[in-house]
């Protein structure tokens, strides 16, 4: 079914580069790469994303302040702080907007070594980009459902075109440090969620994260599977990528 595939694809390439770029490489920088295709990486990232872009500066400095201090009060995003994942969102989304629009700085030990395109970050975040990218989803389900005989039903899945990023990361912060086991005592609540983990592109696998932060395979058991890291790998292969290495 077209629409079910276009949602699918939406959905896992925009999962791919929140944790590919943003996540393994702004964050992290599990990888390193040149400068020709860091902008390509970046682009493709806010191209995928597209209504909810998130800046990879911003993304980068609250993800390293969530390993600082997870589950702990100073974590941006602990459902552990929260009644429900739509007041972490919020709160989230508070916090990410103070580095967006810079109206604090981060500690130093969170500051720097992230990638940055002034340009695409502005334009990406400009209300008027988000809306109007915002509106070609809507076309494109006009289109599906006038134009192909869809039923209307599946207008419903528009909002989470919209909000992808920030559903990506609620799924991940909510479940990951919730739901689950754990491999590892790592003095927090992070967990790895099988089977749903799939679905999140091994991002769920945050009990694994937390303990290896730095390494760019987060499944560690053999029944763990983390379908990211084969995709890095070919790109090591080919020279586009240069892992990082790391002991596990």
């Amino acid at each position: 079914m077209p629409i079910l595939i276009f949602f699918l694809c939406h959905w896992f390439l925009s999962l791919f580069f929140q944790t590919f770029f943003l996540h393994r490489y702004a964050s992290h920088k599990m990888f390193t790469t040149n400068k020709f295709w860091e902008k390509t990486f970046y682009f493709m990232t806010f191209f995928f994303q597209g209504s909810s872009f998130l800046n990879p500066r911003a993304y980068a400095i609250m993800h390293r302040m969530h390993h600082a201090y997870s589950d702990t009060e100073k974590d941006p995003h602990s459902p552990h702080f929260f009644d429900d994942v739509w007041s972490m969102m919020l709160e989230t989304r508070r916090i990410y907007n103070s580095y967006v629009m810079r109206l604090k700085e981060p500690e130093n030990e969170f500051k720097g070594n992230y990638p940055e395109w002034p340009w695409l970050d502005k334009f990406g975040d400009s209300m008027i980009t988000r809306v109007s990218i915002g509106l070609i989803y809507v076309a494109i389900y006009t289109w599906f459902i006038f134009g192909l005989g869809y039923s209307p039903f599946f207008y419903l899945l528009l909002p989470i075109h919209w909000l992808m990023g920030p559903i990506h990361g609620a799924v991940v912060n909510w479940c990951g440090h919730k739901y689950g086991y754990a491999n590892y005592d790592n003095g927090d609540k992070s967990k790895n969620t099988t089977p749903v983990e799939f679905l999140m592109l091994g991002e769920l696998f945050q009990n694994n994260h937390h303990k290896y932060p730095n390494s760019p395979n987060f499944a560690k058991k053999w029944w763990e599977f983390d379908p990211v890291y084969p995709v890095m790998k070919v790109m090591h292969w080919v020279r586009i990528i240069q892992l990082r290495k790391v002991t596990t």
